[in-house]
């Protein structure tokens, strides 16, 4: 307290004493001495006490003291010489600072509380009072002091106080309080763990690690990072699987501690999302070291995938919702277990036949690795079951499946395919090449009547060949006599390739031709000499029917084949008619109903004859004058030009285009209509 004086006389001479406690809480007593026994004047002392702090605030002598008086906020002594001092209570700040000066903290902090002080001035006296105590080294009671300053005494202004090793225990009191009160930052969640790791205090570290989250709060993620960098693995893991921080799980179990069969559980318990993003991670090395239960957990994330019963996370599954990942993603995770890749991919395409093609891509390259490394027969030829049967489904791509065929070289698949495609010459190529002359003719047996040309090739294959193919060409030369398929002559030509083929092999084809171009020679003479006559008949008759009259002698209807009835009409080809009967079934007035279709038949021929030759004549012209004679003749080509006419030919006896012409003129002429 701070006491102001005053004498009666001199009320601007001032006395101040000691400052203490406030003067509602104080209590005073007067003490009188004497200088000696017969002394005219008294000395008394004055004490004032701080009754809630318990300790002297004022201490003063004064000559006879009349009375005390406490009024106002102040003390009031009347002394004897007619003086009066008057005590006034110091303000708090300035009783603080002189118990600072004093190094009397603990009263200072108890005149702080008593004093109603707000927390930030605590926090200060707390702070100065931890300087002090540091400065003097008692380390232990600073950071008692600091740890009150929380929350408002910045940490690292503590922290870096107590970095060195030596202090290392009061920094970890201080980091734990920072964590109890929910002030730490990342920063201070690292130190603190490293301070545990580096005491080697693992009780310490559990009971931090495994508090609940009302005790203390921390980043989780850093302090995994920092457990982790310093060998906790099994305190790391724990944190990073009680708040589901999934990565960090499997980075620890399967990158630190190679607890396989651990991580590829956990992953099978985890959303779908998730459990296809960490197999896509970590897939290769799940399937180096636990291989059987990788492939089992990829059947289930490609076909229906729900996590285990045991799943952390509480899903609500819906059965309408199918969570199926895309299997092909998958494949390069089985780059050195084809085994398993194959079980995979047979697995996909029995759930899901409609799978992506690379699937069945894949599951055919395999099966075709183990046909070419089989060397049982058995189980060689079941292999190629196994193959030609994928190859057989319709979800096979042809050039990507004949490529795989091609490299593997497996035969019957090539064959197959080319059957597939209707290339039908490559499958006699790939016959040529492996120099197979049996399966070259059964080839052109099989597919010969599909592509004609096929025997003109396996003919000049055969001739350019030294060895003895007579057996093969005699065969080939059969077949091509039979159908006609090569002029003689080039016949020869091909065969003069061959120094083997000598004059016996196309002796036998040679006559049969010869014998059968003489038959033809003599038929076609008889039937000239046929023509010849119908048409000097037909000549004739013409001529007779210019020059006479015609005699109609018909009696039944050629139509309805009822005796004749007038009206009627009479055509010159000698067909006869009742009048409605023609009405009803003639198109024309001037032809007869019943020689009509086959003089449309003629007609439609010469049109034909006049309008080939017309564009032959033309085509040559414009060949002749053409730069480009080889665009000339695609030109035509395209247009269909050169495709063969398909003429029905009319049996033995039958008129000829010359003869049909004439019958054609016959029937055109007028007919008659006669009235009775």
């Amino acid at each position: 307290m701070n006491w102001e004086s005053w004498d009666g006389s001199a009320r601007d001479e001032q006395h101040r004493a000691q400052p203490w406690v406030s003067s509602s809480t104080f209590g005073y007593s007067l003490s009188g001495f004497g200088s000696g026994e017969n002394s005219l004047s008294e000395k008394q002392v004055l004490t004032i006490y701080d009754l809630d702090n318990k300790f002297i605030a004022y201490s003063a002598s004064f000559d006879d003291v009349i009375d005390v008086l406490a009024e106002w906020g102040s003390f009031y002594i009347l002394t004897r010489n007619g003086k009066m001092f008057v005590l006034q209570e110091k303000d708090t700040q300035t009783k603080l600072e002189m118990l600072f000066k004093k190094n009397l903290f603990v009263m200072a902090i108890n005149l702080a509380k008593s004093q109603h002080l707000d927390s930030d001035g605590l926090s200060e006296i707390f702070r100065q009072y931890g300087d002090h105590l540091y400065l003097k080294g008692d380390h232990d009671g600073a950071i008692q002091q600091y740890i009150r300053t929380t929350g408002k005494l910045e940490p690292s202004y503590v922290i870096r106080k107590f970095l060195d090793a030596q202090r290392i225990h009061n920094l970890t009191a201080y980091l734990q309080a920072l964590h109890r009160q929910s002030l730490a930052n990342a920063d201070h969640t690292t130190l603190l763990l490293n301070c545990y790791t580096k005491l080697k205090d693992s009780s310490k570290l559990e009971e931090f690690i495994k508090s609940s989250e009302n005790e203390v709060h921390f980043d989780v993620e850093i302090a995994i990072k920092v457990l982790r960098q310093a060998g906790y693995h099994s305190h790391a893991v724990f944190l990073a699987e009680r708040h589901q921080h999934h990565e960090w799980y499997l980075k620890i179990q399967l990158e630190d501690l190679k607890n396989y069969q651990e991580g590829l559980r956990y992953i099978g318990r985890l959303p779908f999302e998730q459990t296809e993003s960490n197999m896509k991670r970590y897939g290769k090395t799940l399937m180096h070291h636990v291989p059987e239960g990788t492939t089992l957990l990829l059947k289930r994330l490609c076909t229906n995938y729900h996590p285990s019963e045991n799943s952390m996370e509480k899903v609500s599954l819906d059965s309408s919702l199918l969570n199926k990942a895309n299997s092909e993603e998958f494949i390069p995770i089985f780059a050195n277990n084809p085994r398993e890749l194959k079980a995979f991919l047979e697995h996909m395409i029995e759930v899901d036949p409609r799978s992506s093609q690379g699937v069945y891509d894949t599951l055919l390259e395999l099966r075709l690795q183990d046909w070419a490394h089989e060397q049982d027969p058995e189980k060689k030829k079941v292999c190629q079951g196994e193959a030609l049967s994928l190859l057989r489904s319709d979800n096979t791509v042809f050039d990507k499946a004949l490529v795989l065929c091609q490299m593997h070289n497996f035969k019957e698949g090539v064959l197959y395919l080319y059957e597939k495609g209707k290339l039908y010459q490559q499958i006699m190529h790939y016959h040529m090449q492996n120099e197979e002359y049996g399966k070259v003719v059964d080839a052109c047996k099989r597919y010969g009547d599909q592509e004609g040309c096929l025997w003109e090739q396996a003919l000049g294959y055969f001739a350019r060949k030294e060895e003895d193919c007579k057996a093969y060409i005699s065969e080939v030369l059969h077949h091509i006599d039979q159908k006609n398929l090569m002029p003689p002559l080039l016949v020869v030509q091909t065969l003069a390739h061959n120094s083997t083929a000598t004059l016996s092999v196309i002796k036998d084809y040679l006559i049969n031709k010869l014998q059968r171009e003489s038959q033809q020679i003599e038929d076609d003479e008889r039937k000239i000499c046929q023509y010849r006559e119908e048409t000097s008949h037909l000549r004739s008759e013409i001529q007779e029917l210019k020059a006479s009259a015609k005699i109609f002698q018909k009696t039944k209807c050629n139509m309805c084949n009822s005796p004749l009835e007038l009206p009627s009409v009479h055509f010159l080809c000698s067909h006869s008619f009742h009048q409605h009967c023609f009405e009803s079934y003639a198109e024309s007035d001037a032809e007869c109903p019943t020689c009509t279709p086959e003089n449309r038949k003629v007609m439609d021929l010469l049109r034909a004859q006049d309008q080939k030759r017309d564009l032959h004549d033309h085509f040559n012209r414009q060949l002749r004058s053409s730069n480009d004679g080889f665009s000339v003749v695609a030109d035509y080509f395209g247009r269909g030009v050169f495709n063969k006419l398909t003429l029905v030919t009319d049996p033995p006896g039958s008129k000829t285009v010359g003869s049909l012409e004439v019958n054609l003129q016959r029937d055109l002429l007028i007919h008659t209509k006669r009235n009775c």
